[in-house]
């Protein structure tokens, strides 16, 4: 939200901003004397606080509190509307280069067959190698429930081929009528 302020002097404008991000602009700061850094990053001293808004006017830029719990609060002379710009750039870059690690499923049966067997962990394995969790489901239909040895034997030999490239980060477990661990790629 922005405010703009006329003022008597020529016809300049000082804006004077609310940000959403509760940071004082300009007109908005309200302490009586603050420490002031200049644009290029020097030391000012304690000004008073309108002494500070005519230093800023004077080049064409904003005073930003930038700490305002110090004594007396310190604030900064730049271009606001810029700085938030390259905070934005920021954000946007770090956002962009942050791994997402996802949770890959496999579902296998009692039963399965060698050939299903091997391209399931065909698959597992191309998951991790592309930096995903794999869960190792085995579904149980019917009274094969009754034998969840059978199950566990199929995710331990699962977790032996998977073992040169990935790590068994939980065990398997039953929980109702499915049998699941997970398998996480090795840290390099």
């Amino acid at each position: 939200m922005f405010i703009f302020w006329k003022k008597s002097v020529a016809s300049t404008t000082r804006r004077c901003v609310i940000s959403k991000d509760k940071t004082n602009i300009n007109e908005a700061i309200r302490a009586r004397e603050v420490r002031v850094v200049d644009d290029e990053g020097e030391q000012l001293g304690i000004l008073d606080t309108a002494a500070a808004l005519a230093a800023a006017e004077a080049r064409g830029l904003d005073l930003v509190e930038v700490s305002p719990n110090s004594q007396p609060p310190v604030c900064r002379i730049m271009d606001y509307g810029k700085y938030k710009y390259q905070q934005s750039k920021r954000a946007a870059e770090a956002k962009k280069k942050q791994v997402r690690v996802e949770i890959k499923e496999v579902k296998l049966r009692p039963k399965t067959d060698e050939h299903d067997y091997q391209f399931k962990v065909k698959n597992a394995r191309r998951f991790l190698g592309e930096g995903n969790k794999v869960k190792v489901t085995i579904m149980f239909r019917g009274r094969e429930v009754t034998h969840p040895e059978f199950g566990r034997r199929i995710l331990e030999r699962v977790a032996e081929e998977l073992k040169d490239i990935a790590q068994v980060e939980s065990h398997p477990n039953m929980a109702g009528r499915f049998m699941s661990m997970v398998v996480a790629p090795l840290k390099k």
